[in-house]
């Protein structure tokens, strides 16, 4: 079969690997499509996303879907034929977590996740014809929702979680700073949620038509006005350190801020001095638990992640998929990698 493996910083293949077999409790799956995600992007671009650092030649992609070609023995619930995506995660080890945070898997300490050099070995992606899988791990589509669509459940599910992470967001106005693919599904989630009136700021113009069309009802341009002042929530999805300040200065007093986009691990310079005085709340949102089920509901109730998807590539052209996908003036949002 045909993957798309880094070898290291700057070193991306399409290479020929061995087509697995599904082991007892495995499912099979004939891989359709993919998103490229920034981590993907991270480890072609330096060799590492965070704290992961690439050792050995690793197929990337977790947000994948297609659709199942064999069992292994004991495998039930699941059938040939039937499309598919996945729970990317693995817990390693017993499971146990503090009672404070059941439920939460997504704080869990050791983590396999789908294209990840978080242990060595690393663990594969799904950027391939073919991957084998843990039945615990796939998730049915619903009838209505297409692979191309069932790959995009896990940002999506990432934005649910933040959304979640707010409480009930009926009838409010919400702020999403920074309109990526994570901040457009924010703002998709948001309304779906019930938000009432969702403004999306960002300073490049396509992502901005990008939100538009994935339901904002108005968009700032960054280039030539400031975020609007004293919004109750805001999902801050940038992940840039120095839009910080502007993005606390434009919640209101007592207000909240949700953290979705990632943020350096390194140092950085930034003014933080209205968390105090304004007494913002500001909340973390990291990866998801178990939303992916409730991203396929939202696809399957009609949330609407077309516009997100606006390049696609053959699985032979993902170099220059790549390249597309991390450069944002393009006019490219989520890349779509069409693997079979």
């Amino acid at each position: 079969m045909r993957a798309v493996v880094v070898h290291g910083a700057g070193d991306l293949r399409v290479d020929e690997l061995p087509d697995p077999a599904p082991r007892e409790g495995e499912v099979l799956v004939a891989m359709e499509w993919g998103g490229i995600c920034g981590s993907d992007l991270a480890y072609w671009r330096h060799g590492r996303s965070g704290t992961a650092e690439l050792k050995h030649p690793m197929v990337l992609g977790h947000e994948v879907a297609g659709r199942v070609v064999g069992l292994g023995s004991g495998v039930t619930g699941v059938d040939v034929g039937q499309p598919v995506t996945f729970q990317p995660a693995q817990l390693v080890g017993d499971g146990r977590m503090p009672e404070r945070l059941a439920g939460r898997t997504n704080l869990y300490p050791h983590v396999r996740y789908f294209g990840s050099a978080a242990f060595d070995p690393h663990t594969d992606g799904g950027f391939s014809e073919l991957r084998a899988v843990r039945a615990g791990q796939v998730r049915p589509l619903p009838d209505g929702v297409s692979t191309r669509r069932g790959a995009l459940a896990e940002p999506l599910a990432v934005a649910l979680h933040a959304v979640g992470r707010a409480g009930d967001l009926t009838g409010r106005t919400v702020l999403v700073n920074g309109t990526g693919p994570i901040g457009a599904l924010v703002v998709a989630a948001a309304k779906h949620a019930g938000a009432a009136h969702v403004v999306a700021a960002d300073v490049v113009r396509s992502s901005l038509a990008v939100a538009d069309a994935m339901g904002a009802d108005e968009t700032v341009d960054l280039t030539s006005a400031d975020l609007p002042q004293d919004v109750e929530l805001v999902f801050e999805a940038s992940g840039a350190a120095a839009a910080l300040a502007a993005v606390l200065r434009a919640t209101a007093k007592g207000g909240t801020i949700v953290q979705v986009g990632n943020l350096p691990g390194t140092a950085v310079p930034v003014t933080l001095g209205d968390l105090v005085t304004r007494e913002l709340t500001w909340i973390g949102s990291y990866r998801f638990s178990e939303e992916v089920d409730d991203a396929l509901v939202a696809l399957a109730d009609g949330l609407d992640v077309d516009p997100l998807m606006t390049h696609t590539f053959d699985l032979d052209a993902a170099e220059e998929a790549m390249s597309v996908a991390a450069d944002r003036s393009t006019g490219s949002s989520k890349v779509m990698l069409r693997l079979g």
